[in-house]
């Protein structure tokens, strides 16, 4: 900690010059990569710029400036507290587009529903294992809301702590599922999305699908509650027959740290293959917010109210279920 002094009389060793045993190689692998450079362009380029081919000396600068730099790449991106990061959200642009439009040709209903600006939190039917529903969610609505949000998807504990998976899910928006980062998220004015059903909507089977769970124990209702937002329920139809659990595998997948693991009609029998999702036809259903701030925070101590204003989210969730697939003429389509 700081600076330290040695005492009067002590034997001091002086570090050594480490710049001056550096430069020098510094300076030889300079001359060596100048060497090779003006080999190359003896030997190599007026053969190419007669024969039309590549440029060698630019593939040269290219892979010069790429050694010079271990491979890393400059940013200028901001990266916020939660982890969303602008460059690999920009770079992802044209992925998620795919999927939206040509994947699984996304439609949305009653987005028109949703006014305002201000921060409200959004709550949804689990769908499959994987968070493909909050990438595409937050994705309908950075689209085509007119305020251009884009709602930070809540994850649960058990799929973000996964090895390699809470980084890449970060850098896309979303956040560890917990209280606290609800309401930081929404004190700071953000749109929050919300998969109250947690692990027994993600474990559904395929006989099961579009029944909604019960949703926790009302954790939702009183975050809204606390922080006065709006809570808006959105049903997703689609997203359960792209990844179809036919039964699940417990035993192993403790083995492991999972829960359970899932096992489709494509995997694991195809191997990482059967991880891709099917291409189906998907439907975003938003329903009319259910306004809180009338009530005030204290109402959030209310047992009753709170059981209520569930049930009533989960019910309006299921009709809007409904709504999608009536709007769905099959699976693909």
């Amino acid at each position: 900690m700081g600076d330290e002094i040695a005492p009067e009389g002590a034997n001091v060793v002086p570090f050594p010059d480490v710049g001056s045993e550096i430069e020098p190689d510094l300076d030889e692998l300079r001359a060596a990569l100048e060497g090779l450079r003006r080999e190359i362009r003896a030997r190599f380029q007026p053969a190419a710029v007669e024969r039309g081919e590549i440029d060698w000396m630019e593939l040269f600068e290219e892979l010069r400036r790429r050694v010079s730099t271990l491979g890393m790449v400059e940013r200028s991106g901001v990266v916020d507290e939660f982890g969303m990061d602008e460059v690999v959200m920009r770079r992802g642009q044209r992925l998620l587009d795919f999927l939206f439009d040509t994947y699984w040709r996304v439609d949305c209903h009653g987005l028109d529903r949703l006014e305002g600006s201000g921060p409200r939190l959004l709550v949804a039917n689990r769908s499959g294992v994987l968070p493909y529903d909050g990438l595409m969610v937050a994705h309908a609505i950075e689209r085509h809301h007119a305020s251009g949000a884009r709602p930070r998807f809540l994850v649960a504990d058990w799929l973000i702590t996964l090895p390699f998976v809470q980084p890449y899910l970060a850098r896309l928006g979303g956040v560890r599922a917990c209280r606290e980062n609800a309401d930081r998220l929404l004190q700071s004015g953000h749109w929050v999305l919300a998969f109250p059903e947690g692990e027994k909507g993600a474990a559904k089977v395929f006989r099961e699908r579009y029944r909604v769970m019960r949703l926790g124990r009302g954790g939702v209702v009183r975050t809204a509650l606390e922080n006065r937002v709006p809570l808006v329920p959105v049903g997703v139809v689609g997203p359960e027959e792209a990844h179809p659990i036919l039964f699940k595998w417990t035993t192993p997948a403790r083995m492991v740290g999972l829960p359970f693991l899932p096992v489709t009609p494509t995997f694991p029998w195809l191997g990482p293959l059967g991880l891709l999702p099917l291409p189906t036809k998907w439907w975003i259903c938003f329903g009319d917010p259910i306004p809180t701030d009338e009530l005030g925070p204290e109402a959030a101590e209310d047992e009753l109210l709170v059981s209520r204003l569930t049930e009533e989210l989960r019910g309006r969730i299921e009709s809007l279920l409904h709504t999608g697939l009536d709007l769905r003429p099959s699976v693909w389509s």
